[in-house]
């Protein structure tokens, strides 16, 4: 459902939302949601522990990072030559792994009670890559109603969602 919001936000900030644009979002936030559960099984009992101290800080930083730019980019004059691409580079990067970092200690789980991990990784990693294909497109249509708030919002979304894992995981 994080994939799903942030490439909403996503769609709501592109001017235009073009195939290549979807096909990225989709490729790299299924790849890296399927991903990261084998990596968290792979890694084993070890990992979970020092990981689950602290990735919900680390998913907020990064969605907080990001969301904050975006509302930063939403409050100042436009470039001529538009903002950044959200679906390019360290950005799609990050957000891929923000959005996907809680998947790391699902796949520790699920390496502790001995379950294989290839069906589900598989499983989550085609939903999320429908989901965030549908959630551009989504956000697209979306932004070209709401105009220059939909950045703000799109900020904001990425925010909420940065301070709702946060909240999760301290209240335990």
């Amino acid at each position: 459902m994080d994939a799903l919001a942030v490439s909403i936000a996503v769609g709501l900030v592109l001017e235009t939302v073009t195939p290549r644009h979807t096909f990225r979002m989709a490729f790299h936030f299924g790849l890296f949601q399927a991903m990261m559960p084998v990596l968290g099984w792979l890694a084993g009992r070890e990992l979970v522990l020092v990981i689950r101290a602290y990735d919900h800080w680390v998913a907020f930083g990064l969605l907080a990072v990001v969301g904050g730019k975006m509302l930063w980019e939403a409050c100042t004059e436009p470039e001529p030559t538009g903002g950044a691409d959200p679906t390019r580079g360290l950005m799609l990067v990050t957000l891929s792994l923000a959005t996907s970092i809680d998947a790391l200690a699902v796949g520790v789980s699920m390496g502790l009670m001995e379950v294989s991990i290839w069906v589900p990784a598989a499983v989550i990693g085609v939903v999320a890559a429908v989901l965030s294909a549908l959630g551009i497109r989504f956000g697209a249509r979306l932004g070209r109603a709401v105009g220059r708030w939909a950045e703000a919002g799109g900020g904001c979304v990425l925010l909420l969602i940065g301070l709702r894992i946060l909240i999760t995981h301290l209240r335990g």
